[in-house]
């Protein structure tokens, strides 16, 4: 075994659990999600003073304003907040929600591992879709909306990894996501970089993603499967195999499973198209094309 348990002292735990606990409760009360995530940022950053002298009316600078606006998630903008196909309800609240999982990372609580790991996990049931038990989630997470990711039992997330959900995302259970790693669920098409292409991804059970590797949209990382550093999955990868490279390829069946895996051979079949999710655009949309580039072939 390469890990040990450890645990805070007892009176910190205790502080813990409290506050976590009040979170959830407040989260999955009716209460305004946009008002909680505030009112834990503002404590968090320990701005509670300057906050209430603000709100008061007194005199603040247009740093200290700034600072205390940005608190709340709707005087801030995400990038999947442009993307015209998102679902405009279920993005608000995924939004907001977003918004504390990043500003918490901000604080310097973040590397106070144990707390950390528990308030992500807290926060993973309120913005995901499934969350299943025993998730750690490290540092730096990113995500695109987060309420089309579904996610098994006692998976590991690393540092710094984007979950991209703009489709939808699969995780199963004892999945392992090393740092650096990027899963992606959209793509965009070659000639038009407007037009975007939703597809479902998925990373099956007893997967592991090592490090600075990417899962291209509507791959399927199959069971007991690795990919290795740095590759670049632009395909499927078959149970128990080990893929590397760019593209990754498989090299080999992980040993013990010989006979029950397909042979090397198989794999890095690319079946975007069957895991595509069509999605129909408003017929209002007000259309913002930030290349504004000449698509038209010299021929």
């Amino acid at each position: 075994m390469t890990k040990r348990r450890v645990s805070l002292p007892a009176t910190a735990d205790a502080g813990v659990e409290e506050f976590i606990d009040h979170v959830d409760e407040r989260l999955s009360s009716e209460e305004e999600t946009c008002a909680v995530v505030q009112d834990v940022l503002v404590d968090l950053f320990g701005d509670r003073e300057a906050y209430e002298r603000w709100q008061a009316g007194e005199s603040v600078s247009p740093a200290e304003r700034v600072r205390l606006q940005g608190y709340d998630p709707c005087n801030a903008t995400l990038e999947s907040e442009y993307y015209a196909e998102k679902d405009e309800d279920r993005f608000q609240r995924s939004k907001h929600l977003q918004w504390l999982w990043r500003q918490f990372d901000a604080t310097p609580m973040a590397d106070n591992v144990e707390f950390a790991l528990r308030f992500r996990r807290m926060l993973a049931d309120h913005l995901f879709a499934e969350c299943g038990d025993n998730c750690r989630f490290f540092k730096g997470i990113s995500v695109t909306y987060g309420h089309n990711i579904s996610i098994g039992d006692n998976v590991v997330i690393h540092d710094d990894v984007h979950l991209d959900d703009r489709g939808r995302l699969t995780i199963g259970d004892r999945v392992s996501i090393s740092d650096g790693v990027h899963l992606y669920s959209h793509d965009h098409d070659i000639v038009d970089q407007t037009e975007v292409r939703n597809y479902h991804t998925i990373i099956e059970d007893d997967v592991r993603v090592t490090y600075d590797a990417m899962v291209s949209a509507g791959s399927r990382v199959g069971e007991n499967a690795v990919v290795g550093a740095r590759a670049v999955v632009q395909g499927d990868v078959p149970d128990h195999h080990i893929a590397v490279g760019m593209p990754a390829k498989s090299v080999r069946v992980k040993p013990g499973w010989e006979e029950v895996a397909e042979p090397l051979d198989a794999g890095g079949e690319n079946r975007q198209e069957a895991r595509r999710i069509d999605y129909d655009l408003p017929d209002d949309l007000d259309v913002f094309d930030e290349f504004q580039r000449d698509r038209t072939a010299p021929n």
